[in-house]
């Protein structure tokens, strides 16, 4: 009976002892962790960056150390922010601007409008022809071609003796329109052209203008344009008077991918900066170089001699292709005053005209035309950064007529 005892507690030691190494094996498999109790679960991992969580809000991983990529392989992107060059944007195309700003245009019809609804009467009286004369003079259409309108006028109406609002529309379109001349050559010189020392040089255009018209920003909305028609472009920065305008021209031309050649000067030569902005352009191959000049108050003859001297010295590097003269549309007849002023100072080859749109005043596009001899080249017809557009005779008076 002892002897029995004795074998059964031998086998009782034997199995103890194989449980207890059998319990210290898997501690060992499960890390070494000194309990016996389960481990509390580890929370979960964060879901990856861009994706949601439980609870629908958007998180992203904080930024960690990468390892360096295996020789052969593409380094992992990581989440550190990097600095990156703004887009370079694509203006629109020339072809669709007149068609999209049409309807701005059309804002500025009170003049056509006006015309067709007192012709459209019908046995005009002394009294509705000065009410039409007003309105062409108040339209700053100016008097010599307000009297050969109002002739022309007087005669058709005798010959149609119409009220006919359909004819009445066509024959005040087709007076304005010789008005407006559609024959005049409105092309911009934007093609390099060939120097007297034989060599090409780009097409140089210069910007002129008194001050609050819009200038710097008119060189801007030119540079888009020329951009939009796969122009390579370089713009200069002689308005070294105003410490904003060269800053204002760099912010314009990193829009579209446009060098700005400038002094870190304040009021420096312009000459100086205009020279050396052809000189760049030349070196660069561009197709054109638009330089920005000082906006100047037509009666500073100091000024106005000065801005003769930017042309002579740019014509050392470069033929000038262009000399536009910027007009505010608004301004009426103290706008005629400005371009023949400026006339006189340097050789005006075109017109822009700008705050065109929402005004009565588009007469100017006739009195300026006729007192300068030179074309309405663009106008300008709103804010945006595209609202420059070629100017369209057709386009123009019809927009006139369809208010």
């Amino acid at each position: 009976m002892l002897e029995n005892l004795w074998l059964y507690l031998v086998i009782a030691a034997v199995i103890l002892v194989g449980g207890i190494s059998a319990l210290v094996s898997t501690r060992r498999r499960r890390g070494g962790t000194d309990t016996l109790d389960e481990a509390p679960p580890r929370p979960a991992a964060p879901p990856p960056a861009g994706e949601e969580d439980g609870g629908g809000v958007t998180t992203a991983a904080p930024p960690g150390p990468t390892a360096p990529a295996a020789p052969g392989e593409e380094a992992p992107a990581t989440a550190s922010p990097v600095e990156t060059a703004p887009a370079v944007e694509q203006p629109e195309s020339a072809a669709g601007r007149m068609v999209r700003l049409r309807a701005r245009l059309a804002r500025s019809g009170a003049l056509g409008a006006t015309l067709l609804n007192l012709l459209s009467r019908g046995d005009l009286t002394e009294s509705d022809w000065e009410e039409i004369e007003e309105t062409l003079l108040l339209a700053d259409v100016g008097a010599g071609p307000t009297d050969e309108l109002m002739e022309a006028l007087r005669t058709k109406v005798k010959v149609l003796g119409t009220s006919d609002p359909a004819q009445v529309r066509a024959m005040v379109r087709e007076e304005l329109l010789t008005l407006v001349n559609p024959e005049l050559d409105r092309r911009l010189a934007a093609s390099p052209v060939v120097g007297d020392d034989g060599e090409p040089h780009p097409a140089t255009i210069l910007m002129v203008g008194v001050n609050g018209t819009g200038k710097t920003t008119t060189v801007g909305k030119l540079a888009r344009l020329l951009v939009a028609e796969d122009r390579d472009v370089l713009l200069g920065a002689a308005d070294t008077f105003r410490a904003a305008a060269a800053d204002q021209l760099a912010t314009w031309g990193q829009r579209v991918g446009v060098e700005v050649v400038r002094s870190e000067r304040e009021g420096a030569d312009p000459a100086s900066v205009a020279f050396d902005a052809v000189k760049t352009g030349r070196e660069s191959g561009v197709d054109v170089v638009i330089v920005d000049t000082a906006g100047r108050l037509q009666n500073k003859a100091g000024l106005m001699d000065q801005l003769g001297k930017i042309r002579r010295v740019v014509s050392r590097g470069a033929p000038v292709s262009e000399v536009l003269l910027v007009l505010d549309a608004t301004t009426g007849q103290n706008g005629m005053r400005q371009a023949q002023v400026f006339a006189e100072a340097v050789e005006i080859t075109g017109i822009v005209l700008t705050k065109l749109d929402g005004t009565a005043k588009g007469g100017i596009v006739v009195s300026v035309q006729r007192e300068l001899g030179v074309p309405v080249k663009f106008v300008g017809l709103g804010e945006g950064p595209d609202d420059l557009a070629p100017f369209d005779p057709e386009a123009f008076v019809d927009a006139l007529l369809e208010s």
